[in-house]
């Protein structure tokens, strides 16, 4: 039962989360976060993170990740497969719709009406997921200059620093990050 939930739960996600990356987030909260209770928002963050550092789209890593999280290897092959499912079946009718048809102009204003949506998603995902690393609690009962995530927020900004100024290849930042990370995790144990 839990595979067909599975399956079910990432179709739905792959069926209407338009954009990729970072604009399937809030999906992908609402449904396996709040609605499911599979994992935690910190580990949704958690598996953000470490899809940027593996191959592929967030959404397929998510489902995997989740999926293997839920009901073991075979969870995630479930999700995975649920999660490209619907744009498997869209791009083939796509595909077939655009060799038929070389007259596309309405497509292309369907797309750039899609666009603002799209990047209000993203928007969302970034506030989101932001959120999640500059706060310690994200349920708020603490007062926010003591809910604050200090280290985070200083390596977020030499980050941004490097990317920007620097323009420091972005493998580097994320290594960069995570060694930081261990680095200080390792402090805070001693």
């Amino acid at each position: 039962m839990i595979y067909l939930q599975l399956f079910i739960t990432f179709l739905q996600i792959g069926m209407f989360s338009f954009g990729g990356g970072y604009a399937v987030m809030p999906m992908i909260q609402r449904y396996i976060v709040e609605q499911r209770g599979w994992i935690t928002f910190h580990q949704l963050a958690d598996i953000t993170s470490i899809s940027q550092m593996t191959p592929g789209p967030i959404a397929i890593n998510a489902a995997t990740f989740v999926g293997v999280k839920v009901a073991g290897p075979l969870g995630g092959v479930v999700a995975t497969i649920g999660s490209i499912t619907p744009s498997f079946i869209l791009l083939i009718l796509l595909a077939y719709f655009f060799f038929r048809n070389s007259n596309l102009y309405y497509i292309q204003d369907i797309l750039k009406g899609l666009r603002p949506a799209i990047v209000s998603l993203i928007l969302i995902a970034a506030i989101s997921l932001g959120g999640s690393a500059i706060f310690l609690e994200t349920d708020f009962t603490i007062p926010w200059l003591q809910n604050l995530n200090y280290p985070a927020i200083v390596s977020a900004l030499i980050a941004l620093f490097l990317l920007i100024k620097y323009k420091v290849d972005s493998v580097i930042v994320i290594f960069s990050g995570a060694l930081i990370g261990i680095i200080y995790h390792a402090i805070t144990i001693i």
